[in-house]
C-alpha cells in the first residue's frame, strides 16, 4: 500500500482542507453564486399569440363548468354575464368573462351576490377566479337566463 500522505475518501484524493472543509467550501459558493441570482434582471415571458385566441362559446361553457364549481347548481338568482375581455390574470395576459350570480349555501337558503371570473386560454374555458372585483370593476352586465336554468 503506498502511502502519500493523502486519504482517500469514496474513492476521491482528501488532501489538507479534508473533506469537511470542502463540503464547507462548495457550501459557500452555492451561497454567493445565489446571492448573486438573487438580485437578476426579471426575465420577460414570451407568450404564444394562439394562448389567447378569443372564446367563442363561452356562455355554454361556462354553464358547463357551474355544474362542478357550485354545490348546489340549481335555483340560481340575478345571474348577469360581461362579454369577455383580456386582463392580468396571475401576471399574464388572458380572456376572462366576468359572471356575477346568487346561488344556493344550503337548501332553500341563499348565499348573497357572488363575481367570479372565468378565465379562458386557448379559446376554452380554463379555470375560475373567486373574488374577483377588482377583475370585474369595469365590466359591464347583461342577463344571463342560461345560468338560472341549470339542473343537477
Amino acid at each position: 500500500m503506498r502511502d502519500d500522505g493523502l486519504r482517500r475518501v469514496a474513492g476521491v484524493a482528501a488532501g489538507p482542507i479534508g473533506v469537511v472543509g470542502a463540503l464547507l467550501l462548495c457550501l459557500a459558493l452555492s451561497l454567493v453564486l445565489g446571492a448573486c441570482s438573487h438580485n437578476a434582471p426579471a426575465t420577460t415571458v414570451v407568450e404564444n399569440p394562439e394562448l389567447n385566441a378569443p372564446p367563442t362559446d363561452y356562455r355554454r361553457e361556462i354553464v358547463a363548468a357551474m355544474h362542478a364549481y357550485l354545490n348546489d347548481p340549481t335555483g340560481i338568482r340575478d345571474a348577469e354575464i360581461a362579454q369577455p375581455a383580456i386582463k392580468t390574470v396571475s401576471s399574464l395576459q388572458r380572456y376572462i368573462v366576468c359572471v356575477r350570480f346568487n346561488a344556493k349555501k344550503r337548501g332553500s337558503e341563499y348565499a348573497g351576490a357572488k363575481e367570479v371570473a372565468a378565465v379562458f386560454m386557448v379559446g376554452r374555458f380554463d379555470h375560475f377566479v373567486d373574488k374577483a372585483k377588482e377583475l370585474c370593476a369595469d365590466a359591464s352586465f347583461t342577463p344571463f337566463p342560461e345560468l338560472q336554468k341549470l339542473t343537477r
